[in-house]
């Protein structure tokens, strides 16, 4: 009885200062951070600095519990402190659209989100403003979904063509990068929601991803490799950052104190938070101190290790609460702290139109003899190619998104009017019947990704007895080649980057029979990637670089190939003849097996492309090197064709204080409305510097002009973009001088050229960070 009668005044002693405590404790507002960190107890500190997962640990609604009752399929939260009126946030996979869970058990609803145009093909664009508008309707989604952030935009530099991952990234050019990455983030952010650009940084590969030590110089690593990030954080001031897996010479990122402070805060003034990119534990207590807010997903021995190393005056309490602060200026933000009534509802068919209108802008024309294009007069064409009829709108991996729907090229070219074969329609598409199931009974269990996206059929091959009967059906023969890659998974030269035999022969086949009988034949690309077009170019009329265009694929490219739109879409990365011309390649790593491995290295030893990445190409990456090394190309950065045609007038370059301004009158000479980019690349006076032969540091595109409309564009860059990175004295260095604007419709077709002086040496010290463990035998042209 007294044991009774003890606990239950203990129990009513504990009720009541539960009850005094939850009423006294502040609640979280924009207003009282400070006080609600103070009043803050560790463990709930540490909860915080780590994401949902720990759910394990900390129970119902700390987590990845209350992710479970907000939105399916979501990547991760923060966790919840009901005490302090915290709530959980939820962070959804992208960038290409909201990756969530488009059906759920017991729901009869259903929760899909628009496919849009994968990052490659927004910045093919090259247009700012439709990249922002794009983001709107993403962050759109974002919002109606329940979600508060959106993992993304990617931002890593196309260092290489076999990067899997490179369908989401924009560009082997760092300004091009920022520019469109900033425009992005405005976007996504202008709807009240949050961003978290990634991979922060060098994230070159997805071979060997956690553990590879990415090894480049400081200049390389400033000029190439950070600056977009750079110009994306000063100039559209994202959320959140994502942290990336891999080691900078021989730090990992993710405990990178050089990285994540000294570069990212001190010399950017960056405000947001960081997290990590989903992984298991590492050394929790090292990347609090570098300055990683948000361990994601979230494990329990990561709050039990911040505990711990805060008690033993390992960790210090001022990082933790630094950390803790960053985090909820980032929570007072967010919809759910704001009781946002989400939807689940957004507008799905107005954003299909604008994916459908974006993507056609991303498109490159890479050849159009004989004005092949836009069709005409045709009414039946032969389509070739297992992705005309399976159409890849996304890569794979977490940037997949759950679309509706995916046109493919037979229902985008019957909505505009063209019909195909039939027996070669009932051949393609029996084929891709049989291929899926196939593919889900082979399907390893172990590689998840492939459940997160379209895989990629290999091709069949088609008789020349099959290509001379569709021949006489159709005016017109379409081929689709289509390439696959994604998370995890970098690409291959032969099959891949390379055609495989059985496209090889299609090409070669269905050209000989309808360029015979004059009639054009058309090629598209399918792919988020670069490939090879040298060997077979001169065997095509037309070739079109569609790339993975979101859910209404089809139909965009319908409105390319019959002119309802013209494309004005110029590549963003170079096209080389050959691979193994990029002089990355030599240190990208190779599909190998074990024994080469040994043979290679000695077993126990590091292995090139495995455990490091050697970064020998330093600044030359892409037409950096091809130009300013003579190597001829198949395409060149920056190129593209119309149907229209343009004229340049003369340049005009001013400087102002720390401003400099080209503008250029642009004409369209041409018979049918299109728009125009333009770029402009500086080549910096001689000296005893290392430099490229011209390098890109602005651009501009003009609007839909009429025939023989003008428009006057004005570009505009500072003295410090012309600077270079001064490793010894670890500042940025504008040489003063003479320089020449080159003003452009790619790296190689010059129109015309203007000269402009800086009067005196510009510098900007920043810190000296992420140095090299051991010297490279980096390319140099002297």
């Amino acid at each position: 009885m007294r044991y009774k009668k003890l606990l239950s005044t203990c129990c009513t002693v504990m009720f009541m200062y539960t009850a005094t405590t939850a009423q006294t404790a502040p609640q979280l507002s924009a207003d009282n951070i400070d006080e609600v960190v103070s009043a803050m107890t560790l463990e709930e500190k540490a909860r915080l600095l780590v994401g949902g997962g720990n759910e394990a640990f900390f129970g119902e609604g700390a987590g990845m519990g209350s992710q479970k009752k907000f939105v399916a399929g979501a990547a991760g939260t923060t966790v919840a402190i009901p005490r302090l009126g915290i709530p959980a946030t939820v962070l959804t996979d992208g960038p290409a659209g909201v990756h969530i869970d488009a059906t759920r058990k017991d729901d009869p609803k259903t929760y899909y989100a628009t496919g849009f145009p994968i990052g490659t093909a927004l910045a093919c664009s090259w247009n700012t403003e439709l990249v922002e508008n794009v983001g709107k309707a993403i962050g759109n989604e974002v919002l109606e979904y329940g979600c508060d952030v959106i993992l993304g935009p990617g931002l890593n530099i196309h260092r290489n063509p076999l990067c899997g991952r490179n369908f989401e990234y924009y560009s082997e050019d760092p300004i091009l990068t920022g520019k469109i990455a900033a425009a992005y983030i405005k976007g996504v952010q202008s709807q009240g929601v949050g961003t978290s650009p990634k991979h922060f940084a060098v994230n070159s590969q997805e071979s060997d991803r956690t553990r590879v030590d990415e090894r480049v110089t400081q200049r390389a690593l400033r000029e190439i490799y950070l600056r977009g990030f750079e110009i994306m954080v000063k100039e559209s001031s994202p959320w959140t950052i994502m942290a990336s897996y891999n080691k900078i010479n021989g730090q990992l990122a993710q405990e990178s104190h050089d990285l994540l402070t000294n570069i990212l805060r001190n010399d950017w003034g960056y405000k947001g938070i960081v997290m990590t990119d989903w992984i298991g534990k590492r050394n929790t207590a090292n990347q609090v101190h570098a300055g990683n807010d948000l361990m994601q997903p979230g494990q329990p021995a990561q709050t039990q290790e911040i505990i711990d190393k805060v008690k033993s005056g390992e960790l210090s309490i001022n990082d933790v609460d630094r950390n803790v602060k960053r985090i909820l200026e980032m929570v007072v933000k967010s919809p759910r702290f704001k009781k946002y009534k989400y939807s689940d509802k957004p507008d799905l068919k107005a954003h299909a139109e604008i994916t459908r209108n974006s993507s056609t802008e991303g498109m490159v024309l890479l050849k159009n003899d004989n004005s092949a294009l836009p069709l005409k007069e045709v009414n039946t064409v032969a389509l070739f190619g297992v992705n005309s009829y399976d159409f890849l709108s996304c890569g794979m991996g977490s940037g997949y998104v759950h679309a509706p729907y995916v046109v493919d090229m037979v229902t985008g070219l019957k909505n505009a009017g063209i019909g195909t074969t039939k027996a070669l329609t009932d051949i393609y598409q029996s084929y891709i019947s049989y291929a899926s199931k196939k593919f889900k009974a082979d399907k390893d269990p172990v590689m998840w990704f492939l459940d997160q996206g379209q895989p990629k059929y290999d091709e069949i091959t088609i008789t020349n007895r099959c290509v001379e009967a569709a021949e006489k059906e159709a005016q017109a023969a379409i081929i689709t080649i289509g390439r696959q890659a994604g998370e995890g998974m970098d690409r291959k030269i032969e099959g891949e980057f390379n055609l495989t035999k059985e496209e090889q022969d299609m090409i070669f086949r269905v050209s000989d029979a309808f360029r015979q009988a004059g009639k054009p034949v058309i090629v598209v690309i399918n792919s988020g990637s670069v490939m090879e077009t040298q060997s077979w170019k001169d065997r095509v009329d037309a070739i079109l670089v569609a790339w993975q265009p979101g859910e209404e694929g089809g139909n965009s490219v319908a409105d390319v190939l019959t002119g309802k739109a013209n494309p004005s879409g110029k590549l963003t990365m170079t096209w080389p003849i050959a691979c193994t011309d990029n002089p990355s390649t030599k240190n990208f790593p190779q599909e190998m097996s074990l024994y080469d491995f040994k043979e290679m290295s000695g077993w126990g030893s590091p292995i090139k492309g495995v455990d490091y990445t050697n970064h020998e190409e330093d600044i030359y990456v892409g037409y950096r090197y091809f130009d300013t090394f003579n190597k001829a190309v198949s395409y060149p950065f920056g190129y593209g064709l119309s149907y229209t045609t343009f004229e340049y007038g003369k340049p005009k370059v001013t400087v102002k204080g720390d401003k400099i301004t080209v503008s250029v009158t642009v004409t369209n000479t041409g018979s049918v409305a299109g728009k125009e980019v333009v770029q402009v690349y500086v080549t910096a006076p001689e000296s005893n510097v290392e430099m490229p032969a011209k390098e890109l540091k602005t651009f501009g595109k003009t609007k839909n002009l009429a025939p023989n409309e003008s428009q006057t564009l004005e570009m505009e860059f500072a003295k410090r973009d012309l600077a270079y990175f001064n490793e010894q004295e670890s500042q940025w260095v504008t040489i003063p001088g003479k320089y020449t604007a080159s003003i452009a419709a790619s790296c190689e077709d010059i129109r015309c050229k203007a000269t402009f002086s800086i009067s005196s040496e510009y510098t900007e010290k920043v810190s000296n960070s992420l140095k090299l463990n051991e010297p490279l035998n980096i390319l140099k042209q002297k």
